[in-house]
């Protein structure tokens, strides 16, 4: 018998619009040019942990990470998402076809997509499918990542596109596929209920072998989940339940992106904290009058990192 009530998630579609229609309003306000199971200190500058030399050798993931062409703001999140260290204990390597779930406004993109444009592999943009969130803003925020990604082909290869929603097929051809990330946004398809799809068309899409990745803002355990996932944090039990139900095997966990710091009550749920920093309810004007130090002090959310595989 599941420990989470089937029953329960098929009433998840109720808190999907507002949970999805607060995700395409901060994605779009997002839009801009774009291993070790070890806890790395939040607080430390990104550079101590990537070594010069690799960065200076042009194919390698702290090259990708060092890049000139990333953003300042997206360089000052490395240091919660740890992405050298992520991707290598998801077993990324340069040849590999890797599916990006839902990437936003394309934080990972704009690492991995010149990895792998080096490394002869193909990045998939499995973007959101229109209908899971209004459709001027899944245009919106589609037409701005196309614009992006596609206008320096040198850089970052030739991206491809597929769509993930409630009527989506295929992400790509059946077990075609080395890796799939989940970065962020599992909370997301539980408010809409398609998780369970999700897994699902991650395991179809992958190769035998092939690496489920999954980063999530991370909810205390003995506490009853929020069916609607309204505050972003999800348990990582139902996490696991959810891809062992799908067929994956579970391989290991990180504390890589771990933040004791994170007490997950905040006012505006984990979207009150960076980098989204609300200073009201998602969907209303900003507040000129909270104070926002506290939750600065916090800095992102605690959050799993957990490694699945598809049998062989």
């Amino acid at each position: 018998m599941s420990v989470y009530n089937r029953r329960e998630f098929a009433r998840l579609g109720l808190a999907g619009a507002v949970t999805l229609a607060g995700l395409g309003a901060g994605l779009a306000a997002c839009g801009r040019k774009r291993d070790r199971d070890t806890v790395i200190d939040p607080d430390a500058d990104a550079s101590q942990v990537i070594d010069p030399k690799l960065a200076a050798q042009e194919g390698t993931l702290e090259w990708a990470v060092s890049g000139n062409w990333r953003n300042a703001v997206d360089k000052g999140r490395d240091r919660y998402r740890h992405p050298v260290d992520m991707l290598n204990f998801f077993e990324v390597k340069p040849k590999d076809m890797v599916i990006d779930m839902w990437p936003g406004a394309g934080y990972m993109t704009e690492i991995l997509a010149p990895y792998l444009n080096k490394g002869k592999g193909q990045y998939v943009a499995a973007l959101i499918e229109a209908s899971a969130v209004p459709e001027p803003a899944a245009a919106s925020l589609e037409d701005k990542y196309r614009a992006h990604f596609d206008s320096d082909k040198k850089l970052y290869g030739t991206l491809t596109y597929a769509a993930f929603g409630e009527t989506s097929g295929a992400l790509v051809e059946a077990g075609g596929a080395d890796c799939v990330l989940f970065l962020l946004v599992i909370h997301d398809w539980i408010a809409k209920g398609i998780a369970e799809k999700a897994f699902g068309d991650a395991f179809a899409a992958l190769r035998p072998g092939g690496i489920l990745g999954v980063e999530q803002h991370r909810a205390d355990i003995g506490n009853v989940q929020d069916p609607g996932a309204t505050t972003g944090y999800v348990q990582e039990p139902l996490v696991k339940q959810l891809a062992t139900e799908a067929g994956f095997q579970f391989v290991a966990e990180s504390e890589m992106n771990a933040n004791p710091k994170d007490d997950k009550d905040h006012p505006f749920g984990v979207w009150t904290l960076p980098p989204q920093r609300l200073t009201a309810p998602r969907g209303q004007a900003p507040n000129p009058e909270f104070d926002g130090s506290l939750y600065e002090s916090i800095g992102e959310s605690d959050r799993m990192t957990l490694k699945f595989r598809k049998p062989q």
